[in-house]
């Protein structure tokens, strides 16, 4: 940190403690040259994450819609709220910490059938059925054939 007062690059903590409601950290900092204090705020930088339709268009992020589709696909099933909970956060960790601004919806999908294959064969070929669009009995039949070759 640069100190405000001479330019000097090097500085030491004297003091650090939570800012607004602890989404910050302020921090006291001593200069090593002129020795003047000066106070600092780290805060954690969110960017904005774009998700891309099919169509092309763009729109925010929305934790809610895939917990949403995967609680359409669990209905009825023995998935716990929980679980279905665990499955979206970790979603939106994995989109969050890839190095990527802008994701796509078919990224998105393949990540909640991943998730869904491993909690309920069931509720995946729901999510599955509607996800790709299944257009015919054939295609529902390959997508079952594919899960059962896979145990």
């Amino acid at each position: 940190m640069r100190c405000p007062y001479c330019g000097f690059r090097e500085s030491k903590v004297v003091d650090s403690r939570p800012a607004d409601e602890g989404s910050s950290i302020r921090r006291r900092r001593e200069c090593l040259s002129c020795e003047k204090r000066f106070t600092t705020y780290e805060t954690v930088e969110s960017l904005p994450m774009v998700v891309i339709k099919k169509d092309g268009s763009r729109q925010s992020f929305d934790r809610s819609k895939i917990l949403r589709g995967i609680q359409r696909s669990c209905e009825k099933r023995p998935v716990p709220v929980a679980d279905m909970e665990r499955m979206a956060s970790e979603i939106e960790q994995e989109v969050q910490n890839s190095l990527e601004r802008e994701v796509s919806t078919e990224i998105i999908g393949e990540k909640v059938m991943e998730k869904l294959k491993k909690a309920d064969e069931v509720a995946y070929v729901r999510f599955a059925s509607v996800y790709r669009q299944f257009k015919d009995i054939n295609t529902f039949m390959s997508e079952l054939n594919k899960l059962l070759s896979e145990k």
